[in-house]
């Protein structure tokens, strides 16, 4: 699919579930104005069960990222709307849990837990753009 493909992602915290799904999801944008979202985003994933403050914070210096940086921007809350803002737009768009799923635009409530169903979607909806493109 390689440049028909673009793969978005929007923070959709579960704050009531999650208490600190908010603040990692910001850890995970100041880590990403480091170049290291990715990374950090992986980190969170692997440590759901402790993502107090100071976990965030060493869990930056392990990715290597500055921490000091990623403690500043947290506290300043440089991140607080842009996660938000991401936050309120699933809720509009229909989104009600995770990871949800858009291809072309609409939501895709199949199995995404099995790859093979799951990229030959994606090759059918990059198909059908292609044929609309012609």
């Amino acid at each position: 699919m390689g440049e028909q493909l673009r793969f978005v992602y929007r923070h959709f915290p579960l704050v009531e579930a999650h208490p600190h799904a908010q603040s990692a999801a910001e850890a995970a944008e100041a880590a990403g104005a480091q170049g290291r979202f990715w990374e950090m985003h992986h980190m969170l994933f692997l440590n759901q069960q402790s993502l107090e403050p100071e976990d965030l914070l060493l869990y930056a210096t392990k990715i290597g990222v500055d921490a000091s940086r990623v403690a500043r921007e947290l506290g300043a809350g440089i991140w607080t709307k842009k996660v938000r803002d991401d936050f309120r737009g699933g809720v509009r768009s229909g989104v009600n849990g995770t990871p949800t799923f858009f291809i072309n635009g609409v939501r895709y409530d199949g199995n995404w837990a099995d790859a093979a169903e799951f990229v030959e979607v994606l090759g059918d909806a990059a198909a059908q753009v292609q044929v609309g493109a012609s």
